[in-house]
């Protein structure tokens, strides 16, 4: 697999978000993504990237775009120093929140992606790792 491009960004305020959003549709579009890959994957950074400011206070994210033989895809890697997940499955179940949201976020990142993986420890902070191929 080859790393084509590779941009690390710092999330710390909802503008950091938008600039996350920009970033990732705009590597998405150089990768070939049709509408509807780019749509997803800019919807799940989001959720990630919102995540990350509102249950650890912010992040970063490390986003690659990929060339795999003639696949291509973007690769996003969010990582916080935050209080991390105790349940990761409880977690990933539609509905569950320990905050004010609908509790879609996590859940809805996973369904939009084709790889998706989450690290996380209580008081170890908290790394999600999503791919979109095209």
């Amino acid at each position: 697999m080859i790393v084509a491009k590779d941009e690390s960004l710092s999330i710390k305020t909802s503008e950091d978000v938008v600039r996350v959003r920009q970033v990732v549709r705009a590597q998405a579009i150089a990768a070939g993504f049709g509408l509807v890959d780019q749509t997803k994957i800019v919807t799940a950074a989001s959720e990630i990237a919102r995540n990350a400011i509102d249950y650890a206070g912010g992040g970063d994210v490390r986003i690659e775009t990929l060339h795999n033989g003639t696949r291509r895809g973007v690769r996003l890697t969010f990582s916080d120093r935050g209080p991390g997940i105790a349940d990761i499955g409880l977690a990933l179940t539609d509905g569950y929140t320990t905050g004010s949201g609908l509790g879609l976020g996590l859940g809805g990142a996973k369904r939009l992606s084709n790889e998706f993986a989450v690290d996380s420890k209580p008081g170890s902070g908290t790394r999600v790792t999503l791919a979109r191929w095209r």
